[in-house]
């Protein structure tokens, strides 16, 4: 049954991507080089595209791919070589006739091996692709030589076509890398971000659970003394408002579960402080563009260290971080210092911002004390720095704010054997 989802799935053709993908091939064919004398054999941007494009977006069916792109390619060169030159319509398509050879072999050839298997593995992706090359370039030219009968290679230049293939390969192989790198670092930046946010919603869900029990307890210890009074309707009525709310909190206790088995599992990673920091100050530059607001952060660090303690240090530095960028009206600056001292990890986030009134500072970790508004006049939750107090406490650290009429400091001290991999 799996075998015939993969075959369907392999012949699903997206239209649309083999189109754009033989057009654009057409058209960087256009950017040539040729080696040897007369028209007929090209080193273009062709073959690079073409590769490029199987690798990123795939249309479906590799071999059909190779012919609908050959063809394209072939009608192309025939439509610029009749506007450019005087040869009649059937000379210039036996000319260019012998290309469609090159991709069909070529794609042909990724079919056969199953060009997925090879994604992960880029010297083997890289060698075959210049396998591939030079056999495709090998039959376009042997059915050059049947077809016109008056084109032949010297060894010399097979040994610079097999010396371009590998280049070119490989060319292409680095580029894909980095372009999936570059996606691969994108998805774990948001991944990682998700977590963070799971992590302090479990935080609270967490402190919620504990409130649901002590209601629980004082909802029985209620019915037990109605029921001593022999206020039996009263007593009743208790006792179902203590169920009422065990089921709520068993619910609760699924959901922490749930959460808590996703934050472990991401936890099981490690990362860098330098990573977390970058990711952090990327997330919240978007945040700032999307408030329409102008931040320029600036990250200073002088220690850096693998910690398998990520989720919870970026909940907790994306939080005082987004304080700092909301704090800021139009235009301003958020600074990062980074360092160590006494094997403790000293964190200070700094703003421009509005800053905030000393006599609110003894309550503003309080869960539910907010300061922010929406337009609507609606408060925060009042959430996000008691996540912040409780994360740092239960790293045993502890933050505590400078504030001034032009800004705020967050000053984080966490001791590093707490968040520090040792291997």
């Amino acid at each position: 049954m799996l075998n015939k989802h993969l075959t369907q799935k392999e012949h699903k053709i997206d239209m649309t991507v083999l189109l754009l993908t033989a057009l654009l091939t057409a058209v960087a064919g256009e950017f040539k080089i040729i080696p040897f004398n007369g028209e007929s054999f090209r080193f273009s941007l062709g073959s690079i595209t073409f590769f490029l494009l199987l690798l990123i977006r795939p249309a479906g069916s590799l071999p059909l791919t190779g012919l609908v792109t050959g063809l394209t390619v072939v009608i192309f060169r025939t439509c610029v070589e009749m506007m450019t030159t005087s040869v009649s319509l059937m000379d210039s398509f036996q000319h260019h006739l012998s290309i469609l050879m090159y991709y069909v072999v070529f794609a042909i050839g990724f079919h056969i091996i199953c060009i997925d298997k090879y994604r992960a593995a880029p010297l083997l992706l890289g060698s075959w692709a210049a396998l591939f090359e030079f056999v495709g370039n090998g039959a376009e030219n042997i059915m050059r030589f049947f077809m016109q009968n008056s084109y032949d290679l010297m060894w010399k230049d097979w040994a610079l076509i097999g010396g371009v293939a590998t280049f070119r390969s490989f060319f292409v192989v680095g580029l894909y890398s980095s372009i999936m790198l570059s996606e691969q670092k994108k998805r774990v930046q948001e991944m990682l971000g998700i977590g963070s946010n799971l992590y302090a919603e479990s935080l609270y869900l967490q402190k919620s659970m504990n409130h649901i029990e002590q209601v629980t307890a004082s909802s029985h210890d209620l019915y037990r003394k109605l029921k001593q009074e022999n206020l039996h309707e009263l007593s009743v009525q208790a006792l179902a408002i203590a169920q009422e709310i065990h089921e709520v909190k068993k619910d609760s206790q699924r959901i922490l579960s749930g959460l808590s088995n996703i934050t472990k599992e991401k936890s099981a990673d490690l990362f860098r402080l330098s990573d977390l920091f970058d990711f952090v100050i990327t997330s919240n530059r978007k945040y700032s563009d999307m408030l329409n607001r102008t931040v320029d952060f600036r990250l200073t660090m002088t220690v850096d260290y693998e910690t398998d303690q990520h989720i919870p240090l970026l909940a907790l530095l994306n939080n005082v971080t987004a304080n700092a960028v909301e704090s800021i009206d139009h235009t301003g600056t958020v600074s990062i210092e980074v360092s160590e001292e006494a094997d403790n990890l000293y964190i200070a986030i700094q703003d421009t911002g509005k800053g905030i009134r000393k006599e609110d500072i003894p309550i503003l970790f309080e869960p539910g004390f907010t300061t922010k508004f929406n337009e609507q006049g609606v408060a925060a939750t009042g959430i996000g720095l008691s996540h912040v107090q409780q994360i740092t406490e239960m790293l045993q650290g502890e933050v505590h704010i400078e504030t001034e009429e032009t800004g705020t400091v967050f000053h984080i001290r966490i001791p590093s054997y707490t968040i520090r991999k040792i291997r």
